[in-house]
């Protein structure tokens, strides 16, 4: 099938080589031209395990060209996939209108019979607006407009889009669900066939979901830190419950951050209030989550008094193990807050890009033991694997005092043992 992919970012470009490597021929879109010109040399712009070698093996079979023509890339597609990255701001509100604009700037190539199928992560609805939208320059082409909500995971992208547990398409006809399932047929035949709006609501109720149950065992855990319960001890108690099961989201640790999971939270309470429906569950999800993300800051603080003028050094910086952005990270959070409190702050991550201009002040290493020297906190924010092959004897050896904060108890195997180690986790007793 001829297909193409309007949107070349995270989503975009796993999208793109594994379509071309199930055998479709792909033409990848995006309106920036110095990401496109990466692209084509296999230098995908979020660093995703294995991407740059399947990008490279792809184009260099000839079923996968990058383009900054949308015409060139829609014309004659069968499929049109929308695979544009929503931007958030900082209070995690989506900029819909963007992705709607990208995709009536393809409006005037798209072929009759084409089946756009999107999905970028949009609130529910959005299909038919464009839908709208298209109708009043169609003329006598005929487009079907369809949802597969995106279930990408950083790090483990391509794994997830080749081995999904099910897909999701919400369709309109019977000729584009026969269209989606030959896209799909060489991926997987498990799919969920539903209605457009089902399948937007779909990713929204995902999400609301699994916000609910971080928030829901953090707030277990902050309560376990004070009356001298263990968090971990309570979450085998929980997911050994049938009714709940091994896989629920209920592991006590750090807030949820990134925009997707607090997008569709919002998501969620912007369609409540539109509808003067009632999201009280939401409306707490969002607030609880906001509180829990404070954790490190409180202990920081209640562990040392004041971190002003203190040596505090954080391993990790980026949004999630196995990738490079810093977008909507935790760690940068707390770097800012420490700043903003005149702590002189020490970081190491082995794949961040370059820091914000107001993190001017923070200084940067390139061995983590180095970014500990001196400190009076060490924080665990990203799980890099390589921090757990660290000897926390040289670490002992290294900092002033030996508080280390592991919200996730990532490390707490590595440092088991070690004496002259402090280390906080969430919902470990105080």
């Amino acid at each position: 099938m001829k297909v193409a992919v309007l949107g070349t970012w995270h989503l975009g470009s796993v999208m793109s080589a594994c379509l071309a490597q199930a055998g479709h021929a792909v033409v990848g879109f995006d309106p920036d031209r110095e990401l496109v010109a990466g692209l084509a040399t296999g230098r995908p712009p979020v660093a995703e395990p294995g991407l740059p070698a399947l990008i490279a093996q792809e184009t260099e079979s000839g079923r996968l060209r990058f383009t900054t023509d949308v015409a060139d890339a829609v014309r004659d597609a069968d499929v049109v996939c929308v695979a544009f990255d929503t931007p958030v701001d900082d209070e995690d509100r989506a900029d819909v209108e963007f992705v709607i604009r990208q995709v009536e700037a393809a409006f005037p190539a798209l072929s009759t019979g084409a089946v756009v199928l999107s999905s970028s992560q949009l609130p529910v609805g959005t299909i038919r607006r464009i839908e709208q939208r298209w109708s009043a320059v169609a003329g006598e082409r005929r487009v079907a407009f369809s949802c597969s909500p995106e279930n990408l995971r950083l790090g483990k992208a391509i794994e997830v889009f080749k081995q999904p547990d099910r897909i999701v398409i919400g369709v309109r006809d019977t000729r584009s669900r026969q269209v989606l399932s030959e896209l799909f047929a060489p991926i997987t035949d498990r799919i969920e066939w539903m209605s457009v709006e089902s399948a937007e609501m779909t990713k929204h109720a995902i999400n609301g979901f699994l916000a609910t149950s971080v928030t829901f065992i953090n707030e277990i855990a902050t309560l376990c830190e004070q009356i001298g319960a263990d968090a971990r001890e309570v979450e085998r108690g929980l997911k050994t419950e049938r009714r709940i099961g091994p896989g629920a989201y209920l592991s006590p640790g750090s807030a949820f951050a990134g925009g997707t999971l607090a997008r569709d939270v919002n998501f969620l309470r912007d369609l409540g209030r539109a509808s003067t429906v009632s999201t009280p569950l939401m409306e707490g999800v969002a607030a609880s989550n906001l509180a829990h993300r404070q954790w490190a800051q409180r202990r920081l603080t209640a562990e040392l008094g004041t971190v002003r003028d203190r040596r505090i050094a954080i391993w990790g910086l980026t949004y999630k193990p196995g990738t490079d952005t810093l977008r909507r990270s935790s760690a940068l959070e707390l770097c800012r807050w420490l700043v903003n409190q005149d702590a002189r702050v020490h970081v190491h991550d082995p794949a961040a890009g370059q820091l914000p201009a107001e993190l001017r002040d923070v200084t940067r290493h390139t061995d983590p033991l180095a970014a500990a020297a001196g400190a009076d906190a060490l924080v665990i924010a990203t799980e890099w694997p390589e921090y757990r092959r660290i000897d926390p004897a040289s670490l002992v050896r290294v900092m002033a005092d030996r508080l280390v904060l592991d919200a996730n108890q990532f490390l707490a195997s590595t440092f088991a043992g070690v004496e002259r180690l402090r280390c906080i986790s969430v919902g470990r007793p105080q």
